[in-house]
């Protein structure tokens, strides 16, 4: 008989841009230490092309990528949003399916949504 191995935890990839260093970091550490999301990659040097308010723009930006687990997208929506400084953040998720096994089930125990004490004197001795 063939075992199968353990479903992999759901992990989601939440995307966002921004147009500063400054607020990447900012979101990035908020969404890791609140644990809404495991780890958040920022890709600096982004060119993004669009259309808005009736005209075609170029900015430079700052790509978020958060993995988180899919029962946190809404808190870490609001975040990416109440933080962002755009007027329409673009903020999508993406299942991340499949993953590896190990990987995903770092991440669901790192994005639990829920900040413990131990964490806060943590950041605290590092400021």
């Amino acid at each position: 008989m063939v075992k199968t191995p353990p479903k992999a935890p759901d992990v989601l990839v939440v995307v966002t841009s921004v147009g500063t260093e400054e607020q990447a970091l900012e979101i990035a550490h908020h969404l890791v230490e609140s644990h809404l999301a495991a780890c958040v990659n920022i890709l600096p040097g982004v060119k993004s092309v669009f259309r808005w308010k009736g005209e075609v723009q170029q900015e430079g930006e700052f790509l978020l990528m958060a993995k988180t687990v899919p029962g946190n997208f809404e808190r870490v929506r609001a975040v990416m949003q109440e933080l962002n400084a755009y007027e329409l953040p673009e903020i999508l998720g993406f299942p991340a399916d499949p993953s590896d096994p190990a990987f995903a089930k770092w991440v669901a125990e790192n994005a639990t949504g829920i900040r413990n004490s131990a964490d806060d004197e943590e950041i605290a001795r590092e400021k």
